[in-house]
């Protein structure tokens, strides 16, 4: 069956050197500006909060704050009015749109980058699932670190049980100290 007409001319247009971004990606999108005779690239910096399908007609949307004002720039993807997309960092999140981060202020817009999550996750680092006969421990060595020590405490039990903390509460009205 033959492509329609519309379909074929579409294609040709289509751009071939899009760079593979998502939302939640800060990136810079260098894009051309035309003064007067002049013709000058100028890049505009801003996380993408939504991304839309479509063959031709697909676009994005990227938000910045400037001088304290959010400024969103709806750009589209296949045009031939922006030279390249950087992508400056990849977020980390978990939906397709992102217009939240409108009602959101100074660091509390700032999304999660896969480079901390991925030192998160890295730092920790795995126990093995069988221990080798040279380092396993004897059965009644086993037995005994399996047991908590009673002179020690954790820090983390403490704050589970609730030692250690002193009471801040007024002593009664008619009680002196």
């Amino acid at each position: 069956m033959r492509r329609s007409a519309i379909e074929h001319v579409e294609s040709k247009q289509m751009r071939k050197d899009i760079t593979d971004f998502r939302t939640g990606d800060t990136v810079r999108v260098h894009w051309k500006v035309k003064e007067g005779d002049k013709e000058r690239v100028q890049p505009f910096e801003g996380v993408v909060i939504r991304k839309t399908r479509g063959q031709i007609r697909a676009t994005f949307t990227v938000r910045k704050v400037s001088y304290g004002v959010g400024v969103e720039r709806i750009f589209p993807l296949h045009s031939p009015r922006y030279e390249k997309i950087e992508v400056v960092s990849h977020g980390n999140v978990h939906r397709n749109r992102l217009f939240f981060l409108r009602n959101l202020r100074g660091k509390a817009s700032r999304l999660q980058t896969q480079d901390e999550t991925q030192t998160d996750g890295a730092a920790r680092p795995i126990a093995p699932t069988s221990p080798t006969p040279e380092s396993a421990p004897a059965p009644a060595e086993a037995a005994t670190d399996a047991e908590p020590k009673k002179g020690k405490v954790d820090a983390g039990d403490e704050k589970k049980a609730g030692k250690g903390k002193k009471s801040k509460s007024k002593p009664a009205a008619g009680a002196r100290e």
